[in-house]
């Protein structure tokens, strides 16, 4: 059998630990390198001043030396211990309280006449100066003999052993434990939002998309998170809101002729003395409404999950080419501007005008104008009939998939109500818009697309036709 190597597991943590972790480690760190420092420091400045006063009595005995008297001793309540010796390491005269005993074996040289050292005897420790006294001055009074002042004091408390090194290490490792948890309970203050807005998101599902997370007061990163989570959350209950209602409408659309479709071809079989000819034949304009409105709705699914492949085209010969081919009892008079370069799809901006100019002379009474001119860096399409009109209420609801208005529904019964609807998402995939606006007679529809570069005005052209019908084409 081989051998099988095991998955390893994925690194997990919270970012509160890491935090927490990475702050502790760079607390002991720092605290370690201040407390050596803090150490070091403090061990120097008290050392320094005791040798400096342990130094300035025994200059100052040395000083006060004549040849045939010598001075006692004049030790200070900082400097107890003063003794002299000569060469052979006797003690000449000294302080009591220093005894009887060297204090030292240090020997100065003469070139080096003052050294400051430490000297530990069992548990005792001495700090003291070992001061020469001066060859000249050692000649007049003791005939050229060297002789040593040594004047000290008991080490201080703090200085034995490892004392300060143990306080100092202690209390940094009080600081470091005190910051640690200080950090601890920091980011869990900080991160406790998240971990909330994390719970709430948990709790959401499909079926119920109406729950938001709590909202931080602030404008910190955690505050905007809760309200672009939010913001997120309502385009996604709309749109998860929509699509329902368009599976809604499609289902309710595509019922009734299939149901009509089913019932034909049931009669056909059921009764044998129906022509089944005849009633193919009469299912069959059912049929092709039935293909159309799922190309349409094929069209319109495309066009909102997958970009559009997008040309540079001229806007204005595109919409003379639609005029041109269109025919009809009811005329279309365009006037366009040349140079309107747009970046699009040739197809789908043809189906657009198509589709405007099929609805406007549908409900058209005697004419339809069309213009196309740059307004603005945007390229304008304008397309109106002198018809009665959409009401001022209507004119967003015209652009739902399958709402069609009475006048429609009249002139044109078998339209699949999805027409508008696809302009709309083929202007919008453009980074475009299609509106109705306000028009002193009719219906005027206005389709806004970015220019593709600077356009200067031109003389128009205009063009008035009755051309051959556009097949194809739908309307709402």
């Amino acid at each position: 059998m081989g051998n099988r190597r095991g998955s390893l597991p994925p690194r997990s943590g919270s970012i509160r630990a890491r935090v927490t972790l990475t702050v502790a480690a760079l607390s002991v760190l720092l605290v370690g390198v201040i407390a050596a420092g803090l150490c070091l420091l403090i061990r120097n400045r008290v050392e320094t001043d005791i040798f400096n006063e342990t130094s300035r009595v025994a200059s100052e005995w040395i000083g006060s030396m004549r040849p045939g008297h010598i001075p006692p001793p004049a030790p200070t309540a900082r400097v107890p211990l003063v003794q002299l010796t000569d060469s052979r390491g006797r003690v000449v005269l000294g302080d009591p309280v220093a005894g009887w005993r060297p204090l030292s074996a240090v020997r100065p040289a003469s070139g080096n006449r003052f050294q400051d050292v430490t000297e530990c005897s069992g548990d005792r420790c001495v700090m003291l100066t070992a001061a020469r006294v001066p060859s000249l001055q050692a000649a007049e009074i003791w005939r050229g003999e060297p002789h040593y002042v040594y004047a000290g004091t008991d080490q201080p408390p703090s200085l034995r052993g490892h004392r300060l090194e143990l306080l100092a290490g202690a209390s940094g490792a009080l600081l470091a434990v005190l910051w640690t948890w200080t950090t601890w309970r920091a980011a869990g203050r900080v991160l406790r939002p998240i971990t909330v807005i994390g719970q709430r998101m948990s709790e959401i599902t499909a079926h119920d998309l109406s729950m938001r997370v709590p909202q931080p007061r602030g404008r910190d990163e955690i505050a905007r998170l809760a309200r672009t989570a939010n913001q997120t959350l309502d385009r996604l209950e709309s749109a998860v809101a929509q699509q329902r209602h368009f599976a809604a409408v499609v289902s309710h659309e595509l019922k009734s002729p299939l149901t009509g479709l089913r019932t034909g071809l049931e009669e056909a079989l059921l009764y044998p003395e129906i022509d089944a000819r005849e009633a193919i034949a009469r299912s069959l304009p059912v049929a092709e409404r039935l293909q159309r409105i799922i190309d349409e709705l094929l069209a319109f699914a495309r066009l909102r999950n997958a970009p559009c492949a997008s040309e540079p085209l001229d806007l204005g010969a595109l919409v003379r080419a639609e005029v041109a081919a269109r025919g009809g009892e009811i005329p279309v008079y365009a006037r366009t501007e040349p140079g309107l370069r747009v970046l699009g799809s040739r197809v789908q901006l043809a189906s657009v005008v198509t589709n405007l100019l099929v609805n406007a002379q549908r409900h058209a009474t005697s004419r339809v104008d069309v213009t196309a001119e740059p307004v603005g860096g945007q390229a304008l399409v304008t397309v109106l009939d002198d018809g009665d009109g959409i009401a001022e209420e209507d004119r967003e609801r015209v652009f739902e998939p399958f709402v069609r208005l009475d006048a429609a529904r009249r002139l044109d019964p078998g339209g699949s109500g999805l027409g508008l609807a696809l302009c709309r998402a083929i202007a919008v995939a453009h980074e475009g818009s299609l509106r109705i606006e306000e028009s002193p007679r009719g219906a005027r529809f206005v389709l806004r697309l970015p220019l593709l570069a600077a356009v200067a005005p031109g003389p128009a052209s205009g063009v008035g036709q009755h051309g051959r019908a556009a097949s194809g084409s739908t309307a709402a």
